[in-house]
């Protein structure tokens, strides 16, 4: 049983992937206006709300799609199922590149990974019966992880920890605390995490750097990262990961914060009450992040804790507005844009990701260098955007705008034809 959806969190949801492709894809990552970068290391800019937003939607969702709490082997089923195929689904971005077989290249080797990620996309993302979907998933992820820790030269330094496999864990987890437990125990939980997290990154001294610390690349989670995945973490840093071990218990934390606003959307009550009571827990958040702040600077790639709480409050402020203005003011003509992006988030999220791997790997003849080939990508950027702006950041801008409206037209068509894309 699944409740009716909520309009205003498909358009939120909506408005996140769109914002997420664009910060995603500019055409030059050296001209990036700032509010479309991540912060430095310590504090938060609008693109750093994007992924604890989607990790919030995603918790925001679960009471919505289980309005009756009921759990047995079959929903554990379910639930392992579908954090399985999101956690594929971001481990094939990390593979994609590396397929090699029969000694192909060039054409013939990107038409061999296009249909490998083609019939992985339908392996995890078709609408099969639950003992296919079962099936799929673990043969899936299996070769998938044994590629990654074969050995074998093109796989051996294959990024375990993503965004979606951060996201398919705090899936699992949050959603078996909703099924098992009440309120009070789920809040209690969000407390023991994200207590437990500052007092563990904060005192605990970092073996082979000394005492504990948040500085990059030297923290107690950077540590366990490169002990635990050593050679198979993020390329631009090596030795830890944005995405690394430690750091998703507290974004279990953001999903709980999401699974605690959508349980106040469900109450049967008035709707501006449930308005008031989200907007001052919104507040609340926001505060308690910024307080937490002094001790446990906001920092995205260490998920703090005053991280978790300042994102999930304007994430809560955010919804409630929308909330306000679509379900309750009943202003709906707006959002057929961010509605089209929001009911099919992971299909995106996967091909938006294949498709400049595969514009990368098509090599076409530079005309500024005799002799030289460059990638589809950079030859369309350079020679079709940058030409038409004089300013290099709006050049970029630009890129990714037009990449968000190739993406609007076809996310449009699955829209009217009623193609949803689940996992």
């Amino acid at each position: 049983m699944t409740k009716e959806r909520l309009t205003s969190l498909d358009v939120f949801r909506g408005f996140t992937i769109f914002l997420m492709t664009i910060v995603n894809n500019p055409g030059s990552w050296s001209s990036i206006y700032p509010p479309l970068e991540h912060a430095e290391w310590h504090g938060c800019t609008p693109t750093d709300l994007v992924f604890p937003f989607f990790v919030f939607i995603m918790g925001t969702a679960i009471p919505f799609a289980m309005p009756v709490k009921h759990f047995d082997g079959s929903v554990f089923n379910k639930i392992l199922v579908r954090s399985l195929r999101i956690f594929c689904l971001g481990l094939f971005l990390s593979v994609f590149s590396r397929i090699h077989l029969f000694g192909l290249e060039g054409i013939p080797l990107l038409g061999l990974r296009l249909i490998v990620a083609f019939a992985v996309a339908y392996a995890l993302l078709g609408n099969f019966s639950m003992k296919v979907k079962t099936i799929l998933a673990v043969c899936v992820f299996l070769i998938l992880i044994s590629l990654s820790f074969s050995g074998l030269e093109h796989f051996e330094d294959t990024r375990i920890p993503g965004v979606l496999q951060r996201i398919a864990i705090v899936y699992f987890f949050t959603s078996i605390l909703y099924l098992k437990t009440n309120l009070k125990t789920q809040l209690l939980v969000l407390a023991g995490l994200l207590v437990g997290y500052w007092l563990v990154m904060a005192f605990i001294p970092v073996p082979g750097f000394g005492p504990a610390n948040f500085d990059k690349g030297t923290n107690l989670a950077a540590w366990i990262d490169d002990t635990l995945l050593n050679g198979h973490l993020w390329a631009s840093s090596k030795t830890w990961d944005p995405e690394g071990i430690l750091s998703t218990l507290p974004a279990i934390g953001t999903g709980i914060l999401g699974m605690y606003i959508g349980q106040l959307l469900n109450l049967s009550v008035d709707k501006i009450e449930i308005v008031k009571k989200t907007a001052i827990a919104g507040t609340a958040l926001v505060i308690g992040g910024l307080i937490w702040n002094i001790f446990f600077p906001i920092n995205k790639s260490l998920w703090t804790s005053s991280y978790v709480l300042y994102t999930a409050g304007i994430a809560t402020l955010c919804l409630t507005l929308l909330y306000y203005i679509i379900d309750i003011k009943g202003h709906k003509k707006w959002t057929k844009l961010f509605l089209i992006w929001g009911v099919n988030p992971m299909i995106v999220f996967f091909f938006s990701g294949i498709i400049p791997r595969v514009l990368s790997a098509i090599k076409v003849a530079d005309p500024e260098k005799t002799g030289e080939e460059i990638g589809l990508q950079a030859y369309i950027y350079n020679h079709g955007i940058v030409p038409c702006f004089e300013n290099p950041l709006n050049a970029s801008l630009a890129y990714a705008l037009s990449y968000a409206v190739f993406w609007s037209f076809i996310l449009w068509i699955f829209y009217k034809k009623k193609l949803i894309f689940k996992v």
